[in-house]
């Protein structure tokens, strides 16, 4: 193709093991011109920005996961080769610009060689150079680029060193194509491995390989290392997948291991073809070495790294908290400033209460979102992320997760929101979708105020053994209680729902380095973009919808004529019993009409549903409120009870109801044992908006969010259930 030819832009794939700078080159060859999407049927992000070479010819270029091999046995690692290759849903590449990561040149090699046996126009770029200068070392760049019959380009992704060359070299190659297509090929000498491969290679149909022997030949190589009875590939000819389980069982009679003998002989070819290619000082302990020696050390790695996890913790919680109070207020004074403005109608409530409210309560997790990304990317950009993971991964394992799922775990603690959104950090499908099942079940920052109000409100601050307090020592309960259950769902999640084959942790321990600030932004502002175009949209429409179910009908029929004692109170002559008076007949018919909502009325629908746990309808009118939000559960009792605006769990006034509150039979509804069940209601419930919204934004489907909402609902409802009939059977109250 010549420039003068190209009709459309060309595509370029980049491509590469994790941890290799790939992103550096891509945001230096992009120049951040990018556009995020996701992979046909797979929640794995799609980035793709626009390369200029020049007046004559424009590429798009395309960002491959990171992998370590194009053996794959998921259907995210299956991306990788579907990109390069250009099986269909996927557009086949002009050009795979691989990505090497210079100082570990024989590892990285291993996936060029299965990239270079697909016959796509190829061009490395091996990165990392300035580190292996500063190392005192050398690459004899001529001899790997003759080595393997394609050009070799030298660059920093970090410094932009050599960019522009690589950049004149992509389009020297996409103007003439043979010149990035390789010669070399391995061949296997054990004959029934050749046989193996020749046999795969042509069960696949005609159109994955475009009748190219070569072409068909890597795909049975693909094959043998990548389908099996437990795989979670999709497409695979069922021809393709029979012929491989056949020779499996066939050279496993024989005492045979092909997986061993495909990985065992290519890297035998690259001890034998690229040995000399590194000189100079090869000896000397690097400084990555010597900072694995205490981060990876048993004892003060583990220490370091809760100290690291304990900041990460402290800037969710507290220092989000003034950006997050400054949302709250700037929202809070826009809808005042318009309900001062507006006069009283269906219009000004709608605006205040439904769309700004609405607003607001997506705009509020933006600190959180941007402050665990900016975490999360400064560890990741560091090389510090790969050493978290390998230090949890011991773990982990026993609930069928690795390390990676932990930072989403513990960043649950401060919301589901941004910990079920930063699960893109984790490969495997599997992997993500059992840790965002388990991360709402973790205590977020939302439960911490009706844990503190029903503490305060029903259990005596006094101590046991005169050492522990019991509200303390219930706040800490309910933590390490949400722990729990959260592990174990985990551990039954990945056993009977997540089903699949325990995977361990296999990952390149990157060289520590200064963070790329530029990528880290990026990510930050990605990340929050896509929360407030699609989360934020749900989550928008629920709170409308909740404002609907609140605030409707309008007029409903009350027993009390509010009016005739308005002008009743009005009639007192004393100014400031007459401003009470009024504030409290506001509140009560603000109550009775709230009382006459349909949530009020779906309140009552549920009562026989969620007596057996101890609450009543009134109860039940917070639990939907709540849904919103859940510290929205106390401003719903108050409304419920008549109280004035400002209601928190701080509240003297709401205690004081609560205490009072009787059935109809004149027991007292709030005791302890019905606030240890409701405390633990919250603790397992589903009760927020915005978490499924996340959940519908990762997973691009309904089905997921609704079976967190019934699965947690469930368990909640059978636990609560447990503690408050159990309790009663022991005499408790």
């Amino acid at each position: 193709m010549t420039p003068a030819a190209a009709t459309a832009p060309a595509l370029v794939a980049i491509a590469g093991n994790p941890n290799v700078g790939k992103t550096s080159v891509f945001n230096r060859l992009t120049g951040l011109d990018l556009k995020v999407t996701n992979y046909p049927g797979v929640t794995v992000e799609r980035q793709e920005g626009r390369l200029d070479l020049g007046p004559h010819l424009q590429a798009r270029i395309l960002d491959v996961p990171g992998t370590y091999s194009l053996s794959s046995r998921s259907a995210e690692e299956q991306i990788a080769i579907s990109a390069i290759t250009g099986i269909p849903p996927y557009e086949r590449p002009d050009l795979v610009i691989m990505v090497i990561d210079a100082t570990q040149l024989s590892r990285n090699l291993y996936l060029l060689l299965q990239v270079l046996e697909t016959k796509v126009p190829t061009v490395v770029a091996l990165n990392m150079m300035d580190v292996v200068q500063r190392r005192r070392q050398r690459i004899d760049v001529r001899r790997l680029e003759a080595e393997i019959g394609v050009p070799v380009v030298e660059v920093s992704g970090n410094r932009g060193t050599g960019i522009d060359t690589l950049r004149a070299t992509v389009v020297e190659v996409l103007s003439h194509p043979d010149r990035g297509i390789p010669g070399w090929r391995w061949r296997p000498e054990h004959p029934a491995l050749l046989e193996d491969i020749d046999r795969v290679g042509r069960a696949f149909p005609e159109s994955w390989s475009g009748g190219d022997p070569e072409r068909a030949w890597a795909w049975g190589m693909w094959a043998l290392l990548s389908v099996d009875e437990s795989d979670e590939l999709e497409g695979i000819p069922e021809t393709v997948r029979r012929e491989v389980l056949d020779r499996i069982r066939r050279a496993e009679a024989e005492g045979r291991q092909i997986e061993t003998e495909v990985i065992q002989g290519r890297y035998e070819w690259i001890d034998e073809h690229i040995t000399g290619l590194l000189s100079g000082d090869l000896e000397s302990k690097t400084r990555t070495e010597h900072f694995d020696s205490v981060l990876l050390h048993p004892a003060w790695g583990f220490a370091l790294f809760l100290l690291v996890m304990a900041i990460v913790f402290q800037s969710l919680f507290s220092w989000a908290n003034p950006l997050i109070d400054g949302i709250d207020g700037a929202f809070s004074w826009l809808g005042t400033g318009i309900e001062g403005h507006l006069g009283p109608s269906l219009f000004r409530d709608f605006l205040v209460n439904g769309v700004i409210a609405g607003v607001g309560s997506v705009v509020v997790f933006l600190p959180q979102i941007l402050l665990l990304f900016f975490l999360i990317g400064m560890m990741e950009d560091s090389g510090y992320m790969a050493r978290v993971a390998f230090l949890m991964d011991r773990i982990m394992k026993r609930l069928g997760l690795h390390g990676r799922a932990f930072v989403p775990m513990l960043s649950g603690y401060a919301c589901a929101v941004p910990a079920i959104m930063a699960t893109r950090t984790m490969e495997r499908r599997r992997d993500r979708m059992v840790t965002m099942m388990v991360i709402p079940l973790m205590t977020c920052s939302a439960r911490l105020p009706v844990y503190t109000l029903l503490i305060a409100a029903l259990f005596p601050p006094r101590r046991i053994a005169g050492i522990f307090g019991v509200q303390s020592g219930l706040m800490v309960a309910m933590y390490l209680f949400s722990t729990v259950v959260a592990l174990i769902a985990a551990g039954v999640l990945g056993r009977f729902v997540f089903k699949g084959q325990n995977v361990p942790l296999l990952m390149e321990l990157p060289p520590y380095r200064v963070p790329h600030w530029g990528s880290v932004v990026r990510m930050m502002w990605q990340r929050a973009s896509l929360f407030l175009n699609e989360a934020g949209r749900v989550i928008l429409l629920c709170t409308i919808g909740l404002w609907i179910l609140l605030s409707f009908p309008r007029h409903p029929v009350l027993d009390v004529d509010y009016d005739a004692l308005r002008t009743e109170v009005g009639a007192n002559p004393d100014s400031n019993a007459r401003t009470l008076a009024l504030g409290e007949l506001d509140a009560r018919e603000s109550s009775d009409r709230f009382l006459r909502s349909y949530g009020a009325r779906l309140g009552h629908f549920i009562e026989p549903v969620i007596e057996p746990l101890g609450f009543d309808w009134k109860v039940g009118i917070g639990l939907i409120g709540a849904f919103a939000a859940r510290e929205v559960f106390i401003s719903t009792l108050g409304v419920v009870y008549g109280i004035e605006s400002g209601v928190d769990e701080h509240s003297s006034t709401l205690r004081e109801k609560i205490r009072a509150e009787v059935r109809a039979d004149g027991s007292p509804l709030y005791t302890p044992l019905m606030g240890l069940s409701l405390m633990i209601f919250f603790a397992l419930s589903c009760q927020c908006m915005s978490t499924l919204a996340a959940v519908y934004r990762e997973t691009k489907t309904i089905r997921w969010p609704l079976f967190l909402f019934a699965y947690m609902t469930t368990l909640a409802w059978t636990v609560s259930f447990a503690v408050y009939q159990g309790g009663l059977l022991l005499g408790l109250r």
